[in-house]
C-alpha cells in the first residue's frame, strides 16, 4: 500500500533581511580644531609655556593661599621691626656727632652697664641673641661706652651689684682691704694708671640697663644688700667637731694605709668649673633693722629694665607664634627704654597706697610691679622647690622669692624715660626705604639705578693733552 504524499504548503518564503535593510547614515564629521591661543613673545623668547586659562584645584588653592600668607606676615613683620629699630638709631645718633669737652682728653667718657643673665629653665646664649638683635643696635648708634655684667648661675648679677656697692662704701670710710701678698686686677692696675695721669671719672648720669624680670630682681636685691647690708661678711658656724674612730683592730698596719687613701680620694675629686658664688651678707627681713649710710646719694644711678619675653613647652606653641609674628612691637618697646637711657632722661619710680591692704603692704612700689607679667611664661619647675633637684652652687633663692623694698632706698631709686619733647621729636622721624628692604628688593634697586646710569648719565670723556702724556 502506497504512503500517502503530505499537501503542499501555501506560505510564500520570506525574502532575506540583508538584501531590505538601508545602510546607517554616515557619523558627522569631527569639528575643526581650535586655533592654537597666540603665545605672548615675552615668555615665548624666555622658554616659558602659555599660562593655564582655568584656576588651580581646591588643594592646591588652599596650600598657596595659606603659604603666601605666612610669608607675607613674615616679612612684613621683619620689616617693621627693621624700621622700629632704625627709628629709634636715627633718635640718638646725634650722640656720636657731639665734641668731647675736655678738649686735653683727659676725661672719661659716659659709660653704661648692661645687665643679663641667663633665664630660668635655660641658659645665656638666649639673653644675649635677645640683647644683639634689639638692644645693642640703638646703643652703637649712640656712640657711647658699655660694659656687662653676665649671670650664668641665679644669684651671680646679685653678688656683682653688691660687692660694687660695699667696694664704694668701704672707699668712704677708708676700710679698703689691702691685702700685700695679693696681686693687683686688671681693673685696679688701670684706676692706678688713671690716677697718676690725672684722667678724671665721668661726674654725669651713667645709668644701669637690667635685662629681664628675673635680671632686675636679682639687681634690685644686689642694690639692698650692697647699701644696707654690713661690710665683712657674717662669721660662718663653727663645724662641727669629728667624730672618733673606732679602733684600728689590724694594729698599726691600716693606719699607715688610711693617709694613703685619703690624699688619694682628694686628688681624684673633681674640681669646680667655677669659683663659688659669694653668700649674701644680709636677708630682706634684715632691712627695716639696718641702717644707711650717711653719704647715700639722694640719687642712685637710674636704670631701666628691659623686655625679655621668653616661654618653653609645646603647648605654649600658639603664644610662641603670636609673639614671632609680633615682634615689631617688641623692638619699638625696647627702642624706646634704649633710647630714653642714651638721652639720659629719667624720672623717680612711682608708688601707690591701698588703704584696705595691711600696714606692711599698704605701699605698693614700681620697682616690685615691673616686668611682673614675665613671671608667668616661666617654667613649672622654676616654682617648684626641691632640695634634691635644686643648685648646690646657688646660695640663694631670688627669682621665686617676692621683691622687698625699702623705703630708704625706693624714694632713691630713678627709672629711665622719655621726655613729651623727645616722644614728639621722634614720631616726626622719617625712615627711608632703603634702610629696611630685604635682599631681593635692593638687589633689584641697585640693579635698575645701574642700568639707568649706564645708558643716561654716560661721563663725557675729555681727550688729553699731549704735555699731559709722557
Amino acid at each position: 500500500m502506497a504512503e500517502p504524499i503530505p499537501p503542499a504548503s501555501t506560505a510564500a518564503p520570506a525574502a532575506p533581511a540583508a538584501a531590505t535593510a538601508t545602510p546607517p547614515p554616515p557619523p558627522p564629521p569631527p569639528p575643526p580644531p581650535k586655533a592654537p591661543r597666540p603665545q605672548n613673545q615675552a615668555l615665548r623668547m624666555l622658554g616659558i609655556p602659555n599660562l593655564p586659562n582655568k584656576l588651580p584645584s581646591r588643594n592646591w588653592m588652599i596650600f598657596w593661599t595659606v603659604s603666601a600668607s605666612i610669608t607675607a606676615a613674615i616679612i612684613y613683620d621683619r620689616r617693621e621691626k627693621r624700621r622700629n629699630i632704625a627709628k629709634w638709631r636715627h633718635a640718638v645718633e646725634h650722640l656720636a656727632a657731639e665734641p668731647i669737652t675736655d678738649k686735653l682728653g683727659l676725661e672719661q667718657p659716659r659709660k653704661l652697664t648692661i645687665y643679663l643673665s641667663a633665664p630660668p629653665g635655660d641658659g645665656l646664649r638666649v639673653a644675649q641673641d635677645h640683647y644683639t638683635e634689639y638692644v645693642k643696635p640703638v646703643l652703637a648708634a649712640s656712640g657711647l661706652d658699655w660694659e656687662f655684667v653676665q649671670g650664668r648661675r641665679e644669684g651671680d648679677v646679685r653678688a656683682v651689684v653688691a660687692e660694687r656697692l660695699r667696694k664704694v662704701r668701704r672707699g668712704w670710710e677708708n676700710k679698703e682691704e689691702q691685702d700685700p701678698n695679693r696681686e693687683p686686677t686688671k681693673d685696679e692696675l688701670i684706676e692706678i694708671y688713671r690716677q697718676q695721669r690725672g684722667i678724671k671719672d665721668y661726674e654725669g648720669v651713667r645709668g644701669d640697663v637690667v635685662i629681664g624680670r628675673h635680671t632686675w630682681k636679682e639687681y634690685l636685691r644686689g642694690l639692698h644688700e650692697g647699701w644696707l647690708g654690713p661690710l665683712v661678711a657674717p662669721a660662718k658656724p663653727a663645724p662641727l667637731p669629728p667624730t672618733p674612730a673606732p679602733a684600728a683592730a689590724e694594729g698599726s698596719a691600716s693606719t699607715e694605709d688610711k693617709p694613703a687613701e685619703e690624699k688619694k680620694q682628694e686628688e681624684e675629686a673633681p674640681k669646680p668649673k667655677r669659683p663659688p658664688q659669694p653668700k649674701p651678707y644680709n636677708t630682706t627681713s634684715d632691712y627695716p633693722s639696718e641702717t644707711l649710710h650717711p653719704l647715700t646719694p639722694q640719687e642712685l644711678t637710674p636704670a631701666v629694665p628691659i623686655r625679655e619675653p621668653h616661654i618653653l613647652g609645646f603647648l605654649n606653641t600658639p603664644t610662641r607664634m603670636v609673639r614671632f609674628f609680633n615682634r615689631r612691637s617688641l623692638a619699638d618697646d625696647i627702642g624706646r627704654e634704649v633710647a630714653a637711657v642714651c638721652l639720659a632722661t629719667h624720672r623717680e619710680f612711682q608708688q601707690q597706697t591701698n588703704p584696705d591692704a595691711p600696714s606692711t603692704d599698704s605701699v605698693q612700689y614700681e620697682q616690685a610691679k615691673e616686668l611682673e607679667w614675665e613671671e608667668k611664661d616661666w617654667p613649672k619647675k622654676v616654682w617648684k622647690e626641691d632640695e634634691a633637684d635644686a643648685d648646690k652652687e646657688v646660695t640663694e633663692k631670688i627669682h621665686t622669692k617676692p621683691v622687698v623694698m625699702d623705703p630708704r632706698l625706693a624714694h632713691r631709686m630713678r627709672r629711665f624715660a622719655l621726655t613729651p619733647e623727645d616722644e614728639d621729636r621722634v614720631s616726626k622721624i622719617q625712615v627711608p626705604e632703603e634702610e629696611v628692604e630685604g635682599l631681593i628688593k635692593g638687589s633689584l634697586r641697585q640693579a635698575y639705578r645701574w642700568g639707568y646710569d649706564k645708558a643716561f648719565n654716560k661721563k663725557k670723556l675729555v681727550p688729553l693733552e699731549d704735555k699731559d702724556v709722557e
